[in-house]
């Protein structure tokens, strides 16, 4: 359950914090995967594989980024 602090505000639990993490985490790793699945069809599609290579690799960039500043958040808030 959430604490109340003494100025009125609600503080979540580490499992709280973690869950909603997940959640976070969860939702950018769809949207990582949509770009890359989107890549992969360009490039069985298109007359030009460099084309989907370029959304595949925009998609594993997108997901780093997402990992990267999602671990950086925790790892601040954890301390």
């Amino acid at each position: 359950m959430a604490k109340q602090s003494s100025n009125g505000k609600r503080h979540l639990s580490e499992a709280q914090e973690f869950e909603i993490m997940k959640l976070v985490l969860d939702k950018f790793l769809w949207l990582g995967f949509i770009v890359m699945g989107w890549g992969m069809y360009l490039s069985l599609t298109s007359e030009s594989i460099l084309e989907g290579i370029w959304h595949l690799l925009a998609g594993a960039v997108l997901l780093l980024i997402f990992l990267v500043i999602i671990i950086r958040e925790y790892e601040i808030v954890k301390k």
